[in-house]
């Protein structure tokens, strides 16, 4: 089981929210996830990005492997 830390969306039509999930690489974007560690919405001025910083570095530390997206949010933080 590869494991991806990655953004799930929520919110309306138009109006996206993500969640930073851990989830398994073939579970489907919205679907069956491990954990939450963390919150992006875009929608604010300045966009805003809350990650659980403890949970994040443990996840990556037993093999947890961001996806491009959330490893650019996380390199700009």
């Amino acid at each position: 089981m590869a494991l991806k830390v990655r953004l799930a969306r929520l919110g309306a039509k138009k109006k996206p929210y993500y969640r930073l999930v851990v989830a398994d690489s073939q579970a489907k974007r919205d679907g069956r996830f491990l954990e939450i560690v963390g919150f992006y919405d875009p929608n604010r001025n300045p966009a805003y990005l809350e990650v659980k910083k403890e949970l994040l570095d443990s996840w990556l530390a037993k093999g947890a492997k961001p996806s491009e997206t959330v490893a650019s949010l996380l390199k700009a933080r």
